[in-house]
């Protein structure tokens, strides 16, 4: 029986999971984003969101404990550096997994993992500016008030024409 066995093994040895789970992290890390298969973004998610969650404390120890998982110091660096403090008042979610559908050769599902706050399309910083949509109909006090003000207007031109030619 399967009682209490939460883990997802992945068809992997211990040593071989931790280090692709370590290597995958310092890619998220290092790119912001990855694409590898459902099962395994599923599986980095719950080893990479505590590193994050470890890293808002900058410390020796934090440091020591993440390169000790991690085994690149490029990432380490990278991590406390800038992520930690863009994620600081986040209380947790640091990554979102975008399912993208199945690989060609093996029918794998495949999804993209990202960081949240990395993400400049969902975040709308880099928006587009949107036109304005053209309106159809004119209100009836808008158009009177136009065509009041284009007669005083156009009336007011005589009048200054008529004087100037006199």
């Amino acid at each position: 029986m399967r009682h209490n066995k939460k883990i997802n093994h992945l068809g992997r040895t211990s040593s071989h999971r931790s280090a692709m789970l370590s290597n995958m992290a310092a890619s998220l890390i290092l790119h912001k984003r990855i694409t590898t298969t459902v099962a395994k973004a599923k599986a980095l998610r719950v080893y990479f969101e505590p590193m994050v969650t470890r890293s808002k404390d900058d410390s020796t120890h934090s440091r020591r404990i993440i390169f000790r998982d991690l085994q690149n110091k490029f990432a380490v660096t990278e991590l406390f550096r800038d992520i930690a403090v863009k994620v600081a008042d986040r209380p947790g979610g640091y990554t979102r997994i975008i399912k993208l559908g199945a690989r060609l050769g093996d029918n794998a599902e495949m999804a993209m993992i990202e960081l949240v706050d990395y993400n400049e399309n969902l975040l709308g910083t880099s928006k587009a500016p949107v036109k304005a949509k053209a309106t159809r109909r004119r209100s009836t006090k808008k158009s009177t008030e136009a065509v009041a003000k284009k007669t005083t207007t156009k009336a007011a031109d005589k009048a200054t024409e008529a004087t100037e030619t006199e």
